[in-house]
């Protein structure tokens, strides 16, 4: 079984020079980054104590022992809130009071918002990056329905389109790997993960390489740059909300700033995407000709 909490600590030690916190670099250095030992120097614990916390030998950590290793580290808030959760599992995502539930399924509640949004893609995933549901303008914008089982992480990875359709995939890629880390350290019981990351990392060395860095971010907003084979690039900002009820469920909305190219386009798709017994019927102006008049 893998030490996650000794790969999270040795890969946060390895973004850090000695210079970057004022200690001399001195000797052969078989790590990049900070050493074992400098590191415990800086959070002011002993290299004995510091080395078997990374072993994952240390379950009785004290808060304060976990600031100062945070501060040494420089780590952000959702790095903080990992180490916590890698150090005391307790304080993963609880299961939903509703008791177990389909993965495959959101509330019918929560659908029909979706449904109702009609001028923004939208769409729910859940711990493992699944798409459990969407509106017409996400699938238009997304293409969620040409998949059997839609999935963040397969579609980044292993979609030849892929490249094509995110100008910025590098950006784009780090950034799913990093949030499919965050869900799976908070839910590390969740039914395919196990498959998903050992297919992920089997079929895709891009995977594979950033999944062994062990960033970890939240899905929270951002910006995103898309190559839409209908309508070309669309400028979106994404904003994410955790589903109250399901902590492992979060839903994700794209809008365009009003009045820019991005934001006709998406009304664009809007419009295309609208069944045509639903779309609205046009009465002729009064005194034209009815369309189903035949000319004599």
């Amino acid at each position: 079984m893998s030490n996650e909490l000794g790969e999270f600590l040795r890969t946060r030690r390895a973004r850090i020079s000695p210079e970057q916190v004022g200690l001399p670099r001195t000797g052969r250095r078989r790590v990049p980054g900070l050493r074992r030992d400098e590191l415990a120097r800086l959070a002011g614990v002993s290299v004995e104590y510091y080395t078997r916390l990374e072993q994952g030998r240390s379950p009785n950590v004290s808060e304060s022992v976990l600031d100062a290793i945070s501060d040494a580290l420089s780590l952000n808030e959702t790095e903080r809130e990992h180490l916590r959760i890698l150090v005391r599992p307790t304080r993963r995502a609880r299961p939903s009071p509703r008791g177990p539930r389909s993965a495959a399924t959101v509330r019918p509640a929560v659908q029909m918002v979706l449904d109702q949004m009609h001028s923004m893609p939208a769409f729910v995933f859940g711990p493992t990056l699944d798409v459990l549901a969407w509106n017409r303008l996400g699938d238009a914008c997304l293409g969620f329905s040409g998949h059997e089982r839609p999935n963040l992480c397969r579609s980044m990875f292993l979609d030849p389109k892929a490249k094509e359709f995110y100008p910025q995939w590098s950006c784009a890629a780090e950034d799913t790997v990093a949030v499919l880390r965050w869900m799976a350290t908070r839910n590390p019981d969740e039914p395919g993960l196990p498959q998903l990351i050992g297919e992920l990392s089997l079929r895709s060395p891009e995977f594979r390489v950033l999944w062994a860095e062990h960033d970890v971010r939240e899905k929270t907003f951002g910006g995103k740059l898309l190559n839409h084979p209908l309508v070309g690039e669309l400028d979106v900002r994404f904003e994410s909300f955790p589903l109250p009820g399901d902590t492992d469920m979060v839903l994700v909305t794209y809008v365009a700033e009003p009045g820019s190219p991005s934001a006709e386009k998406l009304a664009l798709l809007a419009s295309w995407s609208v069944p045509e017994a639903e779309r609205p019927v046009t009465l002729p102006r009064e005194g034209a000709p009815s369309a189903d008049r035949v000319e004599e």
